[in-house]
């Protein structure tokens, strides 16, 4: 009787090491084929989620480099500086109220203007994905994507649209109308003087506004069967499940 079950605990053991191991090779099988629980091929996923982004970047782009993209879409357009905020408050109750309208203007000019040099760098950053990224992606939040792009690309996009917005900034002479309204603020007794970096806030909104709507376009891609415009991208998002 001891030896009939020592001999069917070792047949257990047996199995289930068996069962575990059939196991172990399936997974290995299923990632030698290339698949993945979505049922689709690795490469598929990472070449429909590269299209997904290039559609959303191309539209994104597209959207806030046209004249009013920024100064007329309420989600991404530039304010004075939260700094100046009481700077330009004080200016109105002061009727100066036009001088502060043209520099909010100028402001949003220089980050359409800026969103023009967007589209190369965000390109680079898809080129770069690796399967690992797809599959985060395909199974993220609906923003997954934009939140890929914003880690990858949010420093480049600073170092090239800083010059930009500079030089836009300076054309359409917001950095004289900013000079103007602070330097006037300045002047009234007793308040606070103010002076924030105009230049690092311009460009860092700019890339956040392009964010916005790269994050728009993704979430449509994902919810919308109409916006996948691609057999490739109708495969991977209806597999996907998202």
């Amino acid at each position: 009787m001891k030896h009939k079950i020592i001999a069917l605990t070792l047949f257990s053991l047996l199995s289930a090491t068996a069962s575990m191991a059939q196991f172990n090779l399936g997974k290995v099988f299923d990632k030698v084929g290339g698949k993945n629980n979505t049922g689709l091929a690795e490469n598929e996923i990472v070449q429909g989620l590269k299209e997904a982004l290039n559609v959303g970047i191309s539209n994104g782009s597209a959207e806030a480099s046209k004249v009013d993209g920024f100064f007329k879409n309420e989600l991404i357009k530039i304010a004075v500086p939260p700094e100046a905020q009481k700077v330009a408050e004080t200016l109105r109750k002061m009727g100066l109220g036009a001088q502060v309208d043209k520099f909010t203007l100028s402001l949003n000019r220089a980050a359409e203007d800026a969103a023009k040099k967007s589209k190369p760098i965000f390109v680079k950053a898809i080129t770069s994905m690796t399967v690992p990224d797809a599959l985060g992606i395909l199974k993220g939040q609906d923003d997954a994507a934009t939140q890929y792009l914003r880690k990858s690309t949010n420093d480049d996009l600073f170092k090239t649209f800083y010059p930009v917005v500079d030089s836009t900034l300076n054309l359409n002479k917001a950095t004289e109308y900013y000079t103007d309204i602070v330097s006037t603020y300045n002047q009234i007794p007793l308040v606070k003087k103010v002076n924030p970096n105009l230049k690092e806030y311009a460009t860092q909104k700019t890339i956040d506004g392009l964010y916005v709507l790269i994050a728009q376009e993704e979430k449509k891609i994902r919810e919308n069967p109409g916006a996948r415009v691609t057999d490739l991208l109708k495969k991977v998002f209806s597999k996907s499940g998202k």
